[in-house]
């Protein structure tokens, strides 16, 4: 299970119910945040989460309401030590930008070796035993914008009709099993992991999108996911603006997740001119799996396909 809790889902500037733009991916002991707008360290507190085990930040692209947090957070969590180490992830330009920001913060000190900028470029970012993130290529406004697909490993399926029928007592014999192991039963018979494993199935599947001005070829690489994250920034009323500023509005975020057969579609960057009901009526009408994201909610995003 993939656990997401939203910080921030206003578009371009806060609002009084809603922060910039920030999201908490959880999957078993890692915590990873998506992006840092201002004022998130404090939505971090809100929500009950609070720094610990935060050492993972991935940036969707560079403009400044998806990054100028960084300041502030990274600021606080070095003077409480409560930072042993971070790693923040982005394309060039925007760590390029971050670089700047850091230097500011740190000035005239050098910015700390615990805080590692890795460059993103599209393929796997991070990978353990049970999770894969892997940066996929969009088009925003400026260079080096990507999305992320967050993937549990697929696992394979404990049969306990054949263990049983295999006289395979319950206990740590079943766990080797399901850890790749063979084992010898007292009567001499080995059993391998094939006699009581099944085929793979593929775990959750969390796709999040930052910004995004065209949805061309964006389908590809979040084809299935059980849950996308973008956003829709307006509605097809202002169209025209949504192209002039590179943004999306409810209804094409809602023909791009009908065409990647996700299961959900989760919308954030809300902008105050428009109401939650009127975003939901035009993506409903095209994909009826939709809510608004508001501040501090939270999904548990489990394989349901």
């Amino acid at each position: 299970m993939i656990e997401l809790t939203f910080l921030g889902t206003s578009a371009s500037a806060p609002s009084i119910q809603r922060g910039l733009s920030s999201a908490i991916v959880q999957h078993r002991e890692h915590r990873f945040m998506v992006d840092c707008g201002e004022g998130t360290q404090r939505q971090l507190l809100r929500s009950g989460l609070g720094f610990k085990r935060l050492n993972k930040i991935l940036i969707t692209h560079a403009h400044l309401d998806h990054i100028l947090g960084l300041a502030g957070l990274v600021s606080t969590m070095t003077r409480w030590e409560v930072m042993e180490g971070l790693t923040i992830y982005g394309g060039a330009y925007a760590l390029d930008r971050i670089r700047r920001l850091l230097d500011v913060v740190f000035s005239p000190h050098p910015i700390p070796q615990s805080i590692e900028l890795r460059e993103v470029r599209p393929g796997v970012v991070f990978a353990t035993e049970h999770l894969r993130i892997e940066a996929f290529p969009v088009i925003h406004r400026g260079p080096d914008c990507y999305g992320y697909l967050f993937s549990e490993t697929p696992k394979r399926p404990f049969l306990v009709e054949k263990a049983e029928a295999l006289g395979v007592p319950p206990g740590p014999e079943r766990r080797r099993l399901v850890a790749g192991e063979s084992i010898t039963l007292p009567d001499g018979r080995v059993i391998r992991p094939d006699d009581v494993l099944g085929p793979p199935r593929q775990g959750a599947r969390l796709a999040f999108i930052g910004d995004l001005a065209r949805t061309k070829g964006v389908a590809k690489f979040i084809r299935d996911a059980d849950v996308l994250v973008v956003e829709a920034t307006y509605l097809e009323q202002d169209k025209a603006l949504a192209r002039q500023y590179g943004h999306l509005t409810a209804a094409q975020a809602a023909r791009l997740a009908a065409q990647a057969r996700v299961g959900q579609l989760i919308l954030t960057h809300i902008s105050r001119r428009y109401s939650d009901e009127a975003i939901l009526e035009e993506a409903r009408t095209i994909f009826p799996h939709t809510v608004v994201a508001n501040d501090f909610d939270r999904f548990e995003i489990k394989r349901a396909r």
